[in-house]
């Protein structure tokens, strides 16, 4: 079965599915009588999701770069501003709600003031804060979170949609590929999946929703295409894909450091085009001198 979508990462997945179901999690408003004790307990939580997410950074500047970091560093900003912290608080206090009620409502009004925004960077943030309105909740409520970095060698990644967070604990020895029903090339999870070199396609509303886990996949992180169960055929022709790819990419790195100058002795600038200013690190790791089309 071919499906297509957005190629969001470039590279050539050859794997077995992993499903990942992220747990729906509805959040009831609830009256608490002593609103100091609870204050206490989403303070503790709050400061628990800062520090798994500077350690998140931090693996995640170790696997691509500290440009790429910088996207979790935002969600540690975010977590610590107080103006969003206050409201959290006060909504708490003042309303004498539980905690999880108070973050997703100001999570949500955030998320939506995001989204509103004309530049695509802050729209951005939108998926951010829902990002950290739902580490929040869980952790409130104690449910478990997704862990990713334990996924077996050789797996593509299936689910709905990955947030930033979910990308950025991916290791990727183990991740062939990446495969979304939701998402788009400028999204944070893209940016990141491209940082760690993880062929990825978005996008794809036609994605199945009984895929179970082992399923082989193929995809093709350029032209966004996505085979399920292919035939030996299919498999033998991705192989080739995936050969050529990766003798290709290993062929081309000899010429990164070279001078670009004509046989006529004359130089010639050499620009990349990037989708946002997250990947100039990328355009500059190959050889570029300048950005041709942003």
């Amino acid at each position: 079965m071919k499906i297509y979508g957005v190629g969001a990462a470039e590279g050539i997945g050859i794997g077995i599915a992993k499903v990942v179901k992220e747990q729906s999690v509805e959040v009831v408003k609830r009256t608490v009588s002593d609103t100091e004790a609870e204050v206490v307990n989403f303070t503790e939580i709050l400061e628990l999701t800062k520090a798994e997410t500077e350690e998140m950074s931090k693996s995640l500047e170790r696997n691509a770069s500290a440009k790429e970091a910088e996207i979790l560093v935002g969600h540690i900003m975010l977590m610590s501003d107080p103006m969003l912290i206050d409201e959290m608080v006060n909504l708490i206090k003042n309303e004498k709600v539980c905690a999880e009620y108070a973050v997703e409502g100001v999570c949500n009004q955030y998320a939506a003031v995001f989204a509103s925004m004309d530049d695509e960077l802050m729209q951005q943030r939108a998926a951010d804060m829902r990002d950290i309105k739902n580490r929040l909740i869980k952790k409130i409520l104690g449910l478990e979170s997704n862990d990713l970095s334990t996924l077996p060698h050789g797996s593509i990644l299936v689910a709905k949609d990955l947030t930033p967070s979910m990308t950025a604990g991916l290791n990727p020895e183990n991740v062939f590929g990446i495969v979304t029903e939701f998402g788009g090339k400028t999204s944070h999870s893209a940016i990141l999946a491209r940082a760690l070199e993880i062929p990825a396609v978005v996008g794809l509303s036609d994605l199945p929703q009984d895929i179970k886990d082992n399923t082989e996949i193929l995809l093709d992180g350029e032209s966004g295409e996505v085979i399920i169960l292919p035939t030996e055929d299919e498999k033998k022709e991705y192989t080739g894909k995936k050969k050529k790819y990766d003798e290709n990419k290993e062929f081309l790195k000899k010429y990164l450091t070279l001078p670009s100058v004509s046989k006529d002795g004359k130089k010639v600038e050499i620009a990349g085009n990037i989708g946002s200013p997250e990947d100039v690190k990328k355009v500059i790791e190959n050889g570029g001198e300048g950005i041709g089309l942003f």
